[in-house]
């Protein structure tokens, strides 16, 4: 991984997908941007807005996260939001509007760190989108859930596998790692 050209990308951390089967990624996540941003490193954060007769309306009958509380970040994490480099909407599964394709453009990154929720839906499209517009993306499987439970969350990382390359799939502390001499606090003499 690039880490100078890497971008922390927090898909969906949103009250209406946290939930008992993904709550636990909101500290791993809170303390995963705390440190990135620590080294210095751009955070992005997504935000699914679904809209009356939408396609999720439409051919699932599903009509939630039309608005808050339900379409908020989750508070643990809504003052790192609020001082990320950008808060993008969306109304599908991926990262890649227009507005995130110009702010990816003009920034640069190479490397797309994602992390969130969830895995089988919108961590992988936004993941697999990038790796069809030629970024490194990287999957936090630890940082990463799925509403539906972990077996749901399983498959999406079987699937992430298959279409993003196994590497592509590490730990917070694989990335933490890389991260680490960023980190490190100068001796003074």
């Amino acid at each position: 991984m690039d880490i100078d050209g890497a971008a922390l990308i927090v898909v969906d951390v949103q009250n209406g997908f946290t939930n008992h089967n993904s709550r636990h990624v909101v500290p791993v996540i809170s303390s995963l941007v705390s440190r990135w941003s620590t080294a210095g490193r751009p955070v992005v954060f997504t935000r699914y807005r679904n809209y009356p007769e939408s396609p999720f309306e439409r051919f699932f009958g599903w009509s939630r996260l039309q608005s808050p509380p339900e379409t908020d970040i989750v508070t643990e994490l809504a003052d790192q939001a609020a001082s990320a480099c950008a808060v993008l909407d969306k109304a599908g599964y991926t990262l890649f509007t227009d507005e995130a394709v110009a702010l990816l453009g003009d920034a640069g990154w190479t490397d797309l760190v994602f992390c969130g929720i969830a895995t089988e839906s919108c961590v992988l499209k936004s993941a697999v989108d990038a790796f069809e517009r030629g970024y490194a993306p990287w999957v936090l499987t630890d940082a990463s859930a799925s509403d539906a439970g972990p077996t749901v969350h399983d498959a999406g990382l079987t699937v992430a596998r298959r279409l993003i390359g196994p590497r592509q799939l590490i730990t917070t502390e694989d990335l933490l790692a890389q991260l680490a001499p960023r980190l490190e606090v100068p001796v003074l003499e």
